[in-house]
Formats: structure tokens, sequence, C-alpha cells
């Protein structure tokens, strides 16, 4: 009767639901966008009950498209933006606060506090982070101190605190199961990344009641099920991971020194470095992979905010395009950006600029500019902020890529993909499926249901395109160099 693998992809603009069969092929998927709130200027909210709605709303649509029964599916897997913040009444179930978003930055100034402290340096070596307001506990303190009677609450032990994924299988278990992954518990900057704990230190210091906490699991297990009010029957949960962990094993990254890149609403890319890590001096985070078959493994990650998004601003702030789609035909209709440079940093810089003060700049504009160069500009601008990260990824490991794997919706975009194999001078690899995050927590939950192992999981991955650069050593450290310029302009933007 099993025949399928279900993957909920719940990501910082839209809910999916992707169904893949046992050959790991997607049969069906089903896609809903929801809203986002901005209250004040740097700050981004969601509400939780309409991410909740508009994920089971793919799912349930998804049944209906495809005739597909519950009985047929062998394993859920769920993979989920990190960081943003959920916290909700474990009674009534109701969320206490809009979902607080990864991009937001209302607790920059306590960040920058405390990046100025001696807990700096033992929060990095305890979690592998950067002191930041990209990850969840300054969100948590926020809550707490800003809610009426959210710390009283929290003491009391009647509130709980998730991810995405925690709430989303609180609400699909009705309320039973309160469980995170030791790949999303990696982001909350309040996780003992060697001793895979709760840090009792920070959760003093940021005030957080433990009782508000998920338990923290394998990212593969059998580890829960579904209610049976939700689907009629009751439905294996079985792999749990952040997305950008879970687009690294759906590109098969096993091994260490491999790595990818997914161009999403952010852009993030990921080397794994096995069972080992290391604390980066070049501004990158050191992560959980995933934990798998009682073992954990680790990855250097660097993080570019804003990549897609830059590309929906093109679309829904300017106006200059009526789709993501129309980039890569208004690109290759000019030979150059002419010299434009867009750096997007509308939510700060992340890796390895790590800065919360800057702010996006069109630069270089003349005359003779028209919104193709700006176009044109704003794509490039996601290659550029890609080669920060691959050199300090170089500065911190010493490995050197021989290729790059790419995912993620803008990874469709030959224009994007061979500029950037260009300013990387490196293949870049583009798999069949791209749809690696998903791909990826169906493989986990696959793991879990003993429908595949590791091995015939790399022998189903298949290239579709290999990207091999072109461009001149000169041509690309000139525009390198000049990319290298437009950034300095724009650090500390807020501070002047």
């Amino acid at each position: 009767m099993k025949k399928y693998i279900w993957a909920f992809d719940q990501g910082t603009s839209s809910s999916r639901a992707i169904l893949f069969d046992f050959q790991g092929k997607v049969v069906a998927s089903e896609q809903k966008e929801f809203s986002q709130y901005y209250p004040e200027p740097g700050f981004v909210e969601q509400e939780p009950n309409e991410i909740w709605d508009s994920q089971i709303t793919v799912a349930k649509r998804l049944l209906e498209k495809t005739g597909i029964k519950p009985t047929e599916i062998a394993a859920l897997g769920i993979t989920n933006q990190r960081e943003t913040t959920v916290i909700w009444d474990k009674n009534t179930g109701k969320p206490i606060h809009k979902a607080i978003v990864w991009q937001d930055r209302r607790t920059a100034e306590r960040c920058n506090e405390l990046k100025h402290s001696e807990i700096a340096n033992y929060i990095q070596q305890k979690t592998g982070l950067i002191v930041d307001a990209y990850f969840s506990a300054t969100k948590i303190e926020w809550i707490l101190r800003n809610v009426e009677n959210a710390r009283k609450k929290a003491q009391n032990g009647e509130l709980l605190f998730g991810t995405i994924d925690s709430w989303l299988i609180w609400k699909l278990t009705n309320g039973k199961s309160h469980i995170t992954d030791f790949s999303n518990a990696s982001r909350t900057m309040l996780f003992d990344i060697d001793k895979l704990e709760w840090d009792e230190n920070l959760l003093q210091l940021f005030e957080i009641p433990k009782s508000i906490l998920p338990n923290v699991q394998e990212s593969s297990k059998v580890h829960c099920y579904t209610d049976k009010s939700i689907f009629g029957e009751e439905i294996l949960i079985g792999g749990i991971a952040g997305d950008q962990q879970a687009a690294l094993f759906g590109q098969t990254c096993f091994e260490t020194g491999t790595a990818k890149n997914t161009y999403g609403t952010g852009c993030f890319m990921l080397m794994h470095t096995g069972n080992q890590h290391f604390v980066s001096k070049s501004g990158l985070l050191t992560t959980i992979a995933c934990g798998i078959d009682k073992k954990i493994e680790y990855a250097l990650e660097g993080s570019v905010f804003i990549a897609g998004a830059a590309i929906k601003w093109l679309r829904d702030g300017l106006k200059i395009i009526r789709s993501a789609s129309e980039t890569e035909k208004i690109a290759t209709e000019i030979p150059s950006s002419e010299g434009v440079y867009v750096v997007p940093a509308f939510a700060g810089l992340g890796a390895p600029h790590w800065d919360m003060y800057a702010r996006g700049t069109i630069m270089g504009l003349t005359q003779g500019i028209t919104h193709q160069h700006i176009v044109r500009a704003t794509l490039e601008s996601i290659a550029y902020q890609t080669k920060d990260v691959l050199d300090a990824m170089f500065l911190d490991s010493g490995i050197k890529l021989k290729m790059l794997n790419v995912d993620g919706g803008a990874c469709v975009n030959n224009f994007l993909m061979q500029f950037q194999a260009d300013i990387l001078n490196t293949n870049v690899m583009r798999p069949s499926i791209i749809e690696t995050t998903a791909l990826g927590v169906a493989y986990l939950a696959g793991i879990a249901a003993n429908i595949w192992n590791k091995q015939e999981i790399i022998e189903k991955h298949q290239i579709e395109k290999t990207f091999s650069p072109k461009m001149s050593e000169i041509e690309r450290n000139n525009l390198y160099a000049k990319w290298h310029k437009t950034v300095e302009r724009v650090k500390l933007w807020e501070k002047i």
C-alpha cells in the first residue's frame, strides 16, 4: 500500500507540499503564499495560524488533486524556514504574538551589546553561531519581555516555544508532540552543539525557562504520528530538518568538503565538515548538518540574507518586472550592467561581513542606465555575495571546491548560474530535481521508514546541467574588486 513520501516545505514566503515516489521523483506539488507584516522599519512578522492554514491547505489540496490516499504515504518529512520564532499558549494553542521572522532586526541593538561583551566568545564556542538578531534567542527574549504576562506564564510552564517545525508538528499531532531536531536547535543560539543540550548559562542570560523549549531529536527517526483527525489516518513523521540542512542532504553532500548553495529568499552556502566542527575566524557559522544513525554531522555555513527577495523587490517594490522568470531574458538583452552595482542589504549584510547596520544601495548610475541594467546588476549581486562566502570558507578550511552544487528557485536562471560559474571560476552543477530542500527531508523521512539508505540516495542523484566558467581572469578580478568597493560604501549606514 505504501508508495509515497510526503514533504512539507514551509518557507519564508510560501508553504509547499510535495509528494515523491520511492524513486525520489516528484509526483505532484502544491504551493500557497501567505502574508508578511512589517509593523515598523526592520520588523518582519508572520501570523503562525496563517502559516499553519497555508501548510494544511496545500497538503489537503495535493491529496485531492492526485487522488492519493493517506494510507499510501509511508512517511512525512518537514523542512522549514529556520530561526523564525513562535511562542504559544500550551493550553489554548493560541500564539501570544505574531511569529518573529529570521529577517527581523528589532533586536539588533541588544545583539550589538552582546557582541561587545565577554559573552560573545562563549556563545560562538558553545553554539557555533555569531551573535546576531538573525537567531531565535533574542527573539524569544523580546517576546517574553514585551508581551503582557508572557514572562509569568513562561515561568509557570504555560507557554511553548518553537521554530516553525515545532509549531507545525505540535499542530499536526494535536498538541501531543513538542519536538525539534538537532539542525533546527542549532540555529537558536541556545543549543550546545558539542554536548547536544540546551545551554543553561544561555537560558539564564536570556531569561528563558527551559520548560518552554522543545525536546531535541535526530533529524531522521520515527518521531511521532499525525493525529488521525488531520488527514483521516495517522501518518509517520520521520524527517525534520532546517531548510538549508535539508538541501545539503538532498544534494547528497554526505562527505567532508562537499558543498551546496541554495538560491531562495536568502542565499545559503553549506559545506559538510564531517563529525568535527571548528570555530570560524571569517564570520561564518558552524551548524549541525543533521543527526542520523546516532551520529551528528556538522557544516560550515555562510548566509546571504537577501537573494531571491531582491528579485521579488524588483517585482513588487520597483515594479520593473512582472515576474521573476523575466529577469534572465532582460539580463541577456544587454552586454553588461555598465558599472551598475546593487547591494541588496535590506536586512543588513550576512556572512562574512555581519553588519546589522548596512543598508541597500544602487551605485554607478548614469543617464544611460535603464531598468535592464538594474535587473542584471541585481542578479549579479547574488553571485557576488556567494563568492564572498566561498572565499571565507576557503580561508577557514583550506578546502578549495572543485564544483558547487546549486538548488532553489533562482538556480533555474541560466544567466545567474553562468555568471556564478564565471565569478567563482568554478563549475556550477544543477541537479535534475532542484527542489532539494523538500527532497532532502523526504530522504530523511524515507530512511526512517526504511525506504532508502544513503548509498541508494547517492545513486539516484542526477545532474541536469553543468555551467563552466568562461570569463577571463582580468575581467573577473575587476568586477569583483568593484563589488568590494561598493559593499564598503553601505557598511554602518544606519550608524552615520
